[in-house]
């Protein structure tokens, strides 16, 4: 490998960015001054440079957005029956006196266009916190446009910066385009594991089986 790859590869992603901007102005251009680049990465920091993509901290201002979001990722996974969240209950539990999740929006052309939810978890193994994403969509107008990527690599980004140990997520076992898709960014598939559930009446049942004295 040359001295220009070993440097550009131990530069962070912000430094790539702001190399980028500087020395060439436009990004698609690094990909004939960097190889090492895939075109695809070099695609999406001419978009962000162009601040045609952008992502921001959700805000209590964002409850119906968030909640078309739910409601249209349920859809996409055919569980639209499951979904009894509303917008009170989001205010509640995403920013309430204790928040439970966080949540980080996607724009494309200052249009809201995706998002991810994640909270931490904690692998005792590792004796560090973890993310743990639950829902990232992109709308299918704007698939196609590297947000999902982005959405992912600021997740793994926050991950690192808070010390964690782990970024994890299910995906359903027929949603192909997704399992490749992660698997594109170096995500394992822990075929050894199976989720666990108890939800409704069943978790009443069991807390019921608690002495109470």
């Amino acid at each position: 490998m040359s001295w220009k790859r070993w440097r550009w590869a131990l530069l962070t992603p912000r430094k790539q960015l702001a190399t980028l901007k500087r020395r060439q102005g436009c990004a698609l251009a690094a990909f004939f001054y960097y190889p090492t680049l895939l075109l695809d990465d070099v695609l999406l920091m001419e978009k962000i440079m162009s601040a045609q993509i952008s992502l921001r901290l959700a805000t209590q201002d964002d409850l119906a957005t968030i909640l078309s979001f739910i409601k249209g990722l349920a859809e996409y996974e055919k569980l639209s029956d499951q979904v009894v969240a509303d917008e009170e209950k989001l205010r509640e539990t995403l920013f309430g006196s204790k928040a439970y999740a966080e949540v980080v929006i996607a724009e494309y052309l200052q249009q809201a266009a995706g998002f991810a939810l994640f909270f931490h978890n904690y692998s005792t193994f590792l004796a560090k916190p973890g993310i743990y994403l639950e829902d990232l969509f992109v709308l299918p107008a704007f698939r196609g446009k590297g947000l999902g990527k982005l959405l992912l690599s600021y997740l793994a980004k926050l991950a690192v910066e808070r010390n964690c140990g782990r970024l994890e997520w299910s995906v359903l076992d027929w949603n192909q385009p997704a399992i490749d898709f992660y698997q594109s960014q170096g995500a394992q598939l822990l075929h050894d594991w199976r989720i666990n559930r108890l939800t409704g009446q069943q978790l009443v049942a069991l807390a019921q089986q608690y002495p109470t004295s």
